[in-house]
Parts: structure tokens; C-alpha cells; sequence
């Protein structure tokens, strides 16, 4: 299958790349650890993949999915599927991930699926572990290499599920030899929304199975947490981040900004931020 994904991104900290500041990042060439981008926006090669691969030449590149739903109970997407080995080959990127939820059903009218343009929650059953795990496999056999599995920013939680998202993880990742995407931002979303236990779900990753983190800012509407991405890192994020240095270690680190999207400047500041905390913690346990 290769190497893992995580021998491949450094152990530092870098920004999502949207569109915004693709000229600026090749102009400038500013100080990151690494970019991650969304594959999706990249399928149609052509001009629209030429910024993508004069960035790659400066800096190492992760691919981020929002498309595949792992979860979903349609056929996995061939064409998707064939779309991201495609992109990768061209690419090389240092890391491959795509999020715990599903975005389609089968739909007997079309003979075909239906997608849905979200990312959605499922049961933590025994049931669900073998069918994505299933598909975990499929995935990185086709790719060739690792994949890393996002934790799911949540707003309802499902009676009938067996075990934690985080147990779910761990034994996805022990069955299939995957590694795990830790979005710290979304934990604590869920931890506010849900109660889940967000200082357990840490606990419960396996450490080695941790390859990467990722941090964002969220906006408050009604009461209830969401997972926008359109603002900075709040201070229980960070102190959720430290707490998972301390029980996790460190891993490449990326701040996501989606949304109501600033300047470069104030997203390098946030990965700043980040980078301190990595350094501050690799001198704590020298």
C-alpha cells in the first residue's frame, strides 16, 4: 500500500489554500508547513489544476475530501473514485483524507444514487463499522495508499448506536490500517451540542493511528454550535489542542478557514499559533 500518509507530511503547521490567495501564496511564497486543498475543485484538470501544481513545487500538498460519504449506502462513487487516483498521480500529495459521514442514497428512478450536499452523522453500530471499513478498504486498495478518516462535527446523535465516534474510530482504523484525521474544532462542537466527553474521545484515539490535526472557528446560531469555519480558533479549541498534544503527540497541524474567508496574513497568524504550541511541546518533552 505504500508509506503512511503521515511519513510524508511535516510535523508542522499549514493552512487550508482556497482560492483567494493562490496568487499571493505564489507570489509571496510565505512560511508554511504544508496546504491542504479540497480534491473536488481539482477533478476537471485542465487550467483550473496549474495553480495546484506550481504550489505543489513549494510546498507539500494534502487532499482533503468532502465527497466520497464513506458512510453512504449508494455504491461508492467509481467515477469519484477514478477522479481522485487521477488527481493524485498528478499531484503526489503528501496526504489523503475524507470525512466519517455519508452524502448519498440509492435511488431506484435514476437507477443510480442520490447526493446530498452535506456531510451526515450515522449510528455507531457493529453494522456501520463493516460496511464502511468495507469501504475503507476498497478506497485505499484503488489509491494505493493510506487514507485518513475525519471526525464528524454533529448535530443530533443516534439512540440505537453501540459505541462512541471515537471507539468507531479506533477499530476502523485497527481493521483497516487507516489513519485518523483528529478535527479538534469539531470535537469541541459536538462536546457543546451533544456532551460528548470531549477530554475521553481524546483518550480513546490510539495514538499511533493519529496523523494529522486540524483546527477552525465556528459561529453560535441559536444556541447551538456550528461548524462553519468562518472565523478564528476559539480558546477552548486551543486548550482542547493542547490537551491532545499531551495525549497524542505531535502531527502535522492545519487551520481551516472556509467561510467569510480573510487576508493571508490573519490565517498564516492562526497557523502561527499553532506552530508555537508544536514547538512549545517538542520542548517539553525533550
Amino acid at each position: 500500500m505504500g508509506k503512511p500518509a503521515s511519513d510524508y507530511l511535516p510535523c508542522t503547521a499549514g493552512i487550508g489554500l482556497r482560492a483567494p490567495h493562490y496568487c499571493e501564496v505564489l507570489e509571496k511564497l510565505p512560511k508554511l508547513g504544508w496546504v491542504e486543498v479540497h480534491n473536488e475543485n481539482f477533478f476537471g484538470g485542465g487550467e483550473s489544476l496549474q495553480p495546484l501544481l506550481k504550489v505543489r513545487g513549494h510546498y507539500p500538498v494534502s487532499l482533503h475530501g468532502v465527497g466520497m460519504g464513506l458512510a453512504s449506502t449508494a455504491p461508492l462513487d467509481q467515477a469519484h473514485l477514478s477522479a481522485l487516483c487521477r488527481l493524485c498521480d498528478v499531484v503526489q500529495p503528501a496526504a489523503v483524507s475524507e470525512h466519517l459521514c455519508w452524502n448519498s442514497v440509492p435511488d431506484m428512478t435514476i437507477n443510480g444514487s442520490m447526493a446530498i450536499n452535506d456531510l451526515l452523522p450515522f449510528p455507531y453500530t457493529q453494522e456501520a463499522l463493516f460496511h464502511v471499513a468495507r469501504r475503507v478498504d476498497q478506497v485505499q486498495e484503488k489509491l494505493g495508499r493510506r487514507l485518513l478518516v475525519e471526525n464528524l462535527s454533529s448535530y443530533l446523535s443516534f439512540t440505537h448506536s453501540e459505541m462512541s465516534e471515537g471507539e468507531f474510530l479506533s477499530e476502523l482504523s485497527q481493521r483497516t490500517g487507516c489513519a485518523i484525521l483528529f478535527d479538534v474544532n469539531n470535537l469541541y462542537v459536538n462536546a457543546r451540542n451533544l456532551g460528548v466527553d470531549a477530554k475521553v474521545f481524546i483518550q480513546t484515539l490510539p495514538a499511533k493511528a493519529v496523523a494529522e490535526y486540524h483546527l477552525a472557528g465556528h459561529s453560535i446560531r441559536d444556541g447551538c454550535l456550528v461548524d462553519t469555519h468562518s472565523t478564528q480558533v476559539c480558546a477552548e479549541v486551543w486548550e482542547l489542542y493542547e490537551f491532545a498534544l499531551q495525549h497524542i503527540g505531535l502531527r502535522p497541524t492545519l487551520i481551516e478557514w472556509d467561510s467569510d474567508i480573510p487576508v493571508l496574513a490573519i490565517l498564516k497568524g492562526e497557523a502561527e499559533k499553532a506552530q508555537q504550541r508544536l514547538e512549545e511541546y517538542h520542548a517539553s518533552v525533550k
